[in-house]
Order: structure tokens, then C-alpha cells, then sequence
């Protein structure tokens, strides 16, 4: 699992995906922690997105992404359900996020 830090190779990948999944009880601070500042920081837009990381998984990109909260601080601090943008079944993607959450001391699975 690779996450894209390059804004511009984000955006040449990101063409092509829609929601596939979520991924619940999961606060913001504990994804900066496994996997890292988001790729997007910026509001979308459409103001729909507040923060966006963008995941290479054997050879599928994926995204975990706020959605509609329209408040970065609200996403920040008190949304705890993503949502997984793909072309494909995210569920490979979940467990390696559950897995690594669970390594950082989040008993989540």
C-alpha cells in the first residue's frame, strides 16, 4: 500500500473513482497517524471534500475522503465515518486500514 503524496500524480490517478465503501469509528488523527498528512488538504471545489488521501493498492487507486460535512473542523474533530472512493471492491484496502489501526494501539477488528 503506497499513499500518494504528490498532488499532481494524485490527480492524473484520481479519474474514474466513486464511493465503493466506508470505513466507520475512525477518527482523523488516527489516519494521519497510519497513514500520514491527506494528499488533498485543500476544500474541494464543490465544497463537498475538506481532505482527501489518495492509496495505491496492487495496482488500484483508492481514496478515503470526508464527504458533505462542509467543515474541516468538524471533519477534524468529530466525524468518524469515511468514505472509500475506488473503482473496485475496497475490501483488501479496509483491512490493511483496521490492520494498521490495530498496530497503532486502536483495537478496532
Amino acid at each position: 500500500m503506497r499513499v500518494i503524496q504528490n498532488q499532481d500524480e494524485a490527480f492524473a490517478v484520481l479519474s474514474g473513482t466513486f464511493k465503493v465503501g466506508s470505513i466507520n469509528l475512525v477518527h482523523y488523527d488516527e489516519l494521519v497517524a497510519i497513514l500520514g498528512e491527506p494528499t488533498l488538504d485543500e476544500e474541494s471545489g464543490d465544497g463537498k471534500v475538506q481532505v482527501e488521501w489518495v492509496i495505491e493498492l496492487d495496482g488500484q487507486v483508492f481514496t478515503i475522503y470526508d464527504w458533505k460535512t462542509y467543515d474541516k473542523e468538524y471533519t477534524k474533530n468529530k466525524l468518524t465515518t469515511w468514505s472509500i472512493g475506488g473503482s473496485t471492491a475496497p475490501y483488501k484496502l479496509e483491512l490493511e486500514i483496521y490492520k494498521m489501526l490495530n498496530q497503532y494501539g486502536k483495537q478496532v477488528i
